[in-house]
């Protein structure tokens, strides 16, 4: 059978068994850290939603959940640095112990912008998990995880919920995706 238009020229960067086994290692270190505490998850959509799904399955304190979603990309390859924020939470952190959980972290913005937001609301305390982290792009210098999954490349990459144009998210694999030049 042929593969989907495309696919051919993706390149495995890194493999599932891989992914998981680290998403757990993060896991059992969140529980650690919170130590029984309740913890609030925000996970970033649409990108986190895999991570964060796999992440939560892994944590051994109470918690409960909720979703942001932004955009700065516009369809595009390219953060274009604007972020607007298209959903809100749902109720109040005031409070709580929150981590924001992104699929990657690239320049900076997108993060700077939703730390800022959600420290407004004074939650008890605010921490960032991170499965991809693109040091070599980093904007805001002041970004850094709390946890983190793996240290890339600059190269651009889909799967595991990262998507390109909206395809790509249901890989189990982090695969690198050739970009033509222009983009």
């Amino acid at each position: 059978m042929p593969r989907p238009r495309g696919q051919q020229r993706l390149k495995v960067l890194l493999r599932s068994s891989a992914i998981q086994k680290r998403v757990r290692e993060m896991a059992r270190q969140i529980s650690a850290d919170f130590g029984g505490e309740h913890v609030h998850l925000i996970g970033v959509l649409k990108g986190a939603f895999v991570f964060l799904s796999d992440l939560i399955r892994g944590m051994e304190t109470p918690l409960s959940l909720d979703f942001m979603a932004v955009s700065s990309y516009d369809g595009a390859s390219r953060s274009s640095g604007e972020v607007r924020l298209t959903k809100d939470l749902d109720s109040s952190i005031e409070g709580l112990n929150v981590i924001l959980v992104e699929d990657i972290l690239d320049t900076g913005i997108t993060l700077d912008y939703l730390q800022r937001v959600l420290q407004q609301r004074k939650p008890k305390s605010l921490r960032v998990a991170v499965l991809l982290d693109k040091p070599e792009r980093r904007i805001k210098l002041n970004v850094q995880p709390h946890y983190l999954g793996f240290k890339i490349a600059n190269e651009f990459v889909v799967g595991y919920g990262l998507d390109y144009g909206e395809r790509y998210r249901n890989l189990k694999d982090v695969c690198v995706l050739p970009l033509p030049p222009a983009e």
